[in-house]
């Protein structure tokens, strides 16, 4: 019983000082950890701040926003420094979190690194098939960080969103539009930046003014209402160059389409833009031009191609398709005269028969009185000829006159 005290005793206490140690390695690690994440933070930012002050001080100014009016390469200095400490201070974080995680395992199971090396490769090649996108999107942020493709308060085009960055991460980069929404987008979905805040912007307006108007005298106003805007206190900082005028853009049948341009700074194309149509609708007012009312009708088939004034076509009934009946042959066509004949109808409508007149006008009256279904003779030939084969050779009927004065078929003579 002693001796189940003392190894117990000596047992409890060998493992409450390697667990004390151990728990105080790991406070110690995560101190650390924090301690030197909050050094290289504040290092970064005071790197970023010195940058900065540098920059503001070498143009004159106190604030950033005053960068404005200064050269444009200096705010690209400001925007990329922030941009570079935003990236940097994620990777701090994020590297200093893994050492952190893998030190304090190692305190607690000593050989489990060891042990589980092929598990550990395995989970490697499963996270790194994994975690592909996720370096993608680490590699591709600090590539278009580094070669300067955007920056804080850039204006870019990223394809799947358009506005201003207000943050570049290791990962995502914010975008915030012009309806406020706030866009996450993946560094490794960015195929193609659009940067509308390097350099400078242009502002161009095209000005349609009516066909018959003096073009001359339009292009003469425009240009000089152009230049007293580039020359003015308040908007000659924000003009770089002098206007252009481009000249007859297009013309049509309602009017002639003029361009101007202006080279700005990338913060004042809209507001320079708006000022100087302003100013030209002035301008025009003053010289009396009145724009033309453009209006495009697009017709696409045949219902809105009818629908113009002329181009419907007139409503007609559908003719029908009359197909001739083929000949009748052998006994149909003997029958077929044979009714004919009864009918008082000739076989052939294009045989005219001409019976002599023979008689006075009472002969005549009477025959007319006289049906047309009289039956000719058995002995007599029909006085319509009959289609064959073979056409034969018609030959005048001659039937003999009844005593009255009228033919078989009511004819008189």
């Amino acid at each position: 019983m002693g001796i189940l005290k003392s190894d117990f005793w000596t047992d409890l206490g060998t493992w409450s000082v390697d667990a004390g140690w151990k728990l105080v390695s790991a406070v110690c690690i995560v101190a650390g950890a924090l301690l030197l994440s909050w050094i290289l933070r504040v290092v970064i930012r005071k790197v970023v701040a010195r940058i900065v002050s540098g920059v503001k001080k070498g143009q004159n100014v106190s604030d950033t926003q005053a960068l404005v009016a200064s050269p444009l390469a200096a705010v690209r200095v400001v925007q990329r420094t922030r941009t570079l400490g935003s990236v940097l201070t994620n990777i701090v974080n994020v590297t200093i979190g893994i050492i952190a995680i893998i030190l304090i395992l190692n305190v607690f199971v000593p050989n489990a690194l060891g042990s589980f090396a092929l598990l550990t490769a395995a989970i490697g090649a499963g996270l790194g098939f994994g975690a592909q996108n996720i370096v993608k999107d680490v590699l591709n942020g600090l590539f278009m960080v580094m070669e300067d493709q955007l920056g804080v308060g850039d204006v870019v085009d990223l394809g799947s969103a358009t506005g201003v960055v207000e943050a570049v991460g290791i990962r995502v980069t914010q975008v915030r539009d012009v309806n406020g929404t706030l866009w996450f987008v993946r560094n490794g979905e960015i195929v193609r930046v659009g940067n509308m805040s390097q350099g400078w912007a242009r502002v161009i307006i095209d000005l349609a003014v009516p066909y018959d108007v003096d073009v001359e005298a339009v292009e003469a106003t425009m240009m000089e209402t152009a230049t007293a805007l580039a020359t003015s206190t308040k908007w000659r900082s924000r003009i770089l160059e002098k206007p252009e005028l481009w000249g007859i853009e297009s013309i049509s049948a309602d009017a002639v389409v003029i361009r101007i341009v202006l080279k700005t700074r990338t913060t004042a194309k809209d507001d320079v833009s708006r000022e100087l149509r302003t100013q030209l609708k002035r301008a025009l007012d003053e010289m009396g031009v009145k724009l033309p009312s453009l209006s495009a009708v697009v017709l696409s088939g045949f219902d809105s191609a009818a629908s113009v004034l002329g181009a419907k076509p007139p409503r007609t009934r559908p003719s029908p398709i009359v197909t001739p009946e083929p000949p009748l042959k052998g006994r149909k066509a003997r029958a077929a005269a044979k009714r004919q004949a009864t009918a008082g109808r000739p076989a052939d409508p294009g045989a005219i028969r001409i019976a002599p007149a023979v008689g006075g006008a009472a002969s005549a009256r009477t025959g007319a009185d006289k049906p047309a279904s009289a039956k000719p003779a058995a002995d007599k030939p029909t006085t319509s000829p009959v289609k064959t084969d073979k056409p034969a050779a018609r030959k005048p009927a001659s039937p003999k006159p009844d005593g009255d004065g009228a033919d078989p078929d009511g004819v008189s003579r």
